[in-house]
């Protein structure tokens, strides 16, 4: 294995999923802001469930990093999602009118299930190459997506719709979140220099499958949630 691009091997290991989530159709509409607004609303209610896990996912994997090097970023990006993203959600759903009660007696679709469930398994009991393996993939593809469709959104804050697509473009593109995403693949590469060492012996190796397995669960999960929006 070449140590220094373990990202990109996982991501070739994705194959054309990796461009079909890059390349989806709900990034494209969102973008141009044409959209379903019951599409987008579906979307949003369900990516919201995620936050409470994805935040344990990213403190857990602030504390099991190797040092306080490796941490600090990870906990600027902590308090942007805990900030900045949480409210983005918040102003969502005033604009949608999205109620409290609607949004408690919304039942979590199946992939939502699917994801929570990875998240809180590799919070739980994954080791540090797992929760990045799957962190890398939450972000990367966004990135990827985000600043694929950038120069084509439509900012139209008029409308609710118009809002809440190029803000959602906005926060996944950028210098900063360009700064993350760098961040999280440098760790995953650092892990899989340390896992594939002679020192971790069969150990190493079984990590590394393991970051491997959580990698493409985390990019079947992305598809899934992007196709259901559409169901």
């Amino acid at each position: 294995m070449s140590t220094s691009s373990f990202c990109e091997e996982l991501k070739s290991a994705a194959g054309s999923q990796w461009e079909r989530v890059t390349n989806h159709r709900f990034t494209n509409e969102l973008a141009s802001a044409t959209i379903d607004e019951a599409v987008l609303k579906k979307y949003l209610i369900q990516d919201h469930q995620f936050l409470d896990a994805f935040v344990c996912l990213l403190a857990t994997l602030v504390a099991k990093a190797r040092c306080l090097e490796d941490r600090i970023e990870g906990c600027q990006f902590l308090s942007l999602i805990t900030s900045k993203e949480n409210t983005y959600f918040e102003h969502s759903f005033t604009a949608f009118g999205i109620t409290p009660d609607e949004r408690q007696m919304t039942p979590n679709a199946d992939c939502t299930k699917s994801f929570l469930k990875l998240m809180r398994d590799v919070t739980a009991t994954g080791n540090l190459g797992e929760m990045l393996a799957v962190m890398v993939v939450c972000e990367w593809t966004y990135r990827e997506w985000g600043e694929r469709v950038l120069a084509d959104t439509v900012r139209n804050e008029e409308s609710p719709t118009g809002f809440c697509t190029y803000e959602w473009v906005d926060l996944h593109s950028g210098p900063y979140f360009r700064s993350v995403v760098d961040y999280l693949k440098g760790l995953l590469d650092k892990e899989g220099r340390l896992l594939s060492s002679e020192e971790e012996g069969n150990d190493g190796a079984e990590q590394l499958s393991a970051c491997k397995r959580r990698f493409l669960e985390a990019v079947q999960c992305e598809e899934d949630f992007f196709d259901h929006a559409y169901a």
